[in-house]
Order: structure tokens, then sequence, then C-alpha cells
């Protein structure tokens, strides 16, 4: 805690861990930090309206975290790192550690993006009781914390509730009113949680100023389908399909072009056949503070 690195954030909660592992770093600029938690089996719409957020908060410039679990935890850093912003994984075992093991990929693009942090050794398994304990360094990192979906006994109400006792603010986006996982976040909502339907009432309730994220402004040198492909991508997610039926270009040879493009670090690859321009470099760094 004596590091002059340590997230000033933690040191202000109840019980602050006496260490903490990172990879990847922590800037100054994480100080407007948001976390985006959920349910693991989230709907498709929960999916959607993570990355969303992610995307959509990543852009003004503000740091997003989240637990790197399945479903709305994932989502929104897959959005953050869409958008070229900074995004946070808190774990619930070691950092080098990689939970749900298919979450490998996605973990070295958080840490490459943001950091991955937590107060658990090297090498420490994902146990059980890890990740309720965890969830209060999600919500003490940040200014407010955002609930997606989640039944009643959801681990995001653990979240929700000790960003409460941290004097956290605590939003949530409302669901099918049917939805099983609309649960939590209409129960919040009930108990004065804010609503959330667009990130406006999120920047605007924490005062935080809608500052773009800087892209490089140059655009690469392509040419023939890699250009036309390329230049049919934002940062909105557009399925394969769609892709193609722009470009005018069978599905076949725009899956082997995207591939390319991927490879370049120019693509990036999200779950359902669905493609983002990359991430470009943010230029607006803040300064870097190394855990060790």
């Amino acid at each position: 805690m004596q590091d002059p690195g340590y997230p000033a954030a933690l040191r202000a909660i109840a019980d602050p861990p006496q260490a903490l592992y990172v990879r990847g770093r922590l800037v100054e600029a994480d100080r407007m930090a948001v976390a985006v938690v959920g349910a693991r089996r989230a709907s498709p719409y929960g999916v959607a309206v993570g990355e969303w957020l992610g995307r959509e908060l990543a852009r003004s410039g503000v740091t997003v975290v989240s637990g790197l679990a399945r479903g709305i935890d994932a989502a929104a850093h897959r959005g953050a790192l869409a958008a070229g912003g900074r995004t946070v994984a808190v774990l619930g075992c070691g950092v080098d550690v990689a939970y749900p093991p298919d979450h490998a990929r996605l973990l070295a693009q958080v840490v490459e993006a943001g950091a991955a942090l937590s107060e658990y050794p090297l090498g420490t398994p994902p146990l059980r009781y890890h990740f309720p304990r965890r969830n209060r360094l999600i919500s003490g990192l940040c200014l407010g914390v955002v609930v997606v979906e989640g039944q009643q006994d959801s681990g995001a109400l653990i979240t929700a509730d000790s960003a409460l006792e941290q004097g956290r603010e605590v939003f949530a986006v409302p669901g099918p009113i049917f939805a099983a996982t609309s649960a939590l976040p209409h129960r919040l909502l009930q108990q004065g949680a804010k609503l959330v339907t667009g990130v406006e009432d999120i920047l605007d309730e924490l005062h935080l100023p809608l500052r773009p994220v800087r892209r490089r402004a140059s655009a690469p040198e392509l040419a023939g389908t890699e250009a036309a492909v390329y230049a049919h991508l934002t940062l909105d997610p557009l399925h394969i399909d769609a892709v193609a039926l722009r470009c005018g270009v069978p599905v076949p040879e725009v899956g082997r072009t995207l591939l390319v493009l991927e490879m370049r670090g120019l693509v990036q690859a999200l779950p359902g056949q669905r493609y983002v321009r990359a991430a470009l470099e943010d230029e607006a760094s803040g300064p870097v503070h190394p855990r060790r």
C-alpha cells in the first residue's frame, strides 16, 4: 500500500488489500473508471449492451473495469478494446492464471491495453470464495458500477452492495420484464439505482467530461478486396455476411480477407462472426506507475 502507484481509490475503501499484483500498467487516467458487471449466462441483449457500454465509455475516455468472467464482463472488456480505450480486469486468481481458460487471449489483450490486477499471489488458482471478495475491488477502483443483467442472487449484487458501502454510484440497465436476468437490475432500480438509457446518463451523473479517445489519423495503405472490406468496417460490430453484402464480395473471400487484416492488427474479431476495426493506439496516455 505504500507504493506511490497503489490506486488511491483503493486506499480509501474499508478493507484495501495490503499488496496488489499487476500485469500491464495502471495510469493516472484510470481514476476516471466505471465498472460494468452482470450475468455470466447473459442473453444476447445483455452481451450487446455490455459491449456497447464498454465501447462508448472507452470512447469517452473512461477506463472500463470488470472481472473477465463470461457474459457481461467479457463483453464490456471487448467493447473497450474495440474502441481503443483502457480496460482493467480484476481477477479472483493470480494475474498469471487465465480464468476461465478460454479467456486467455482476452486476458492478454486486456493486459496489452490496460491492466489485470489481483490481491492474490502469482499462481493462485480460481477458488470459489475468491470471487465474491474480489468484487469489492471492482467497485473500489471505480466512480460507479453499472449492472447490466443478473438474477436475484447474482454476484453482481455483491459488487453493487460494495459500491454503496464505498460511496460509489450504482447504475442499472433495464431489460425485458419476463427475463430472469432482468431481476437484479430491476430490483436495483426500485431501490434507487440510476437508470441507464445511454452512456450520457453515466457521464452526467458522475460529472465526467465527454473526452473522446484520440486515435491515429493516418489510414493503412490497402488495395483491392482488403481496402473494400476495411472501408466498410467501423467501431460498431458488423457480421461477416453484412460485410460481404456491402462489399459485393463472396463470404469465403471476405473471411480470408478479414483473417489477413486481423493478422496485420487492423481488424478485431468478436463473438458471432462479427468484426470491428482494431483499436488504434491511444495517444493520450497519462503517467505510468508500474506495480511490482
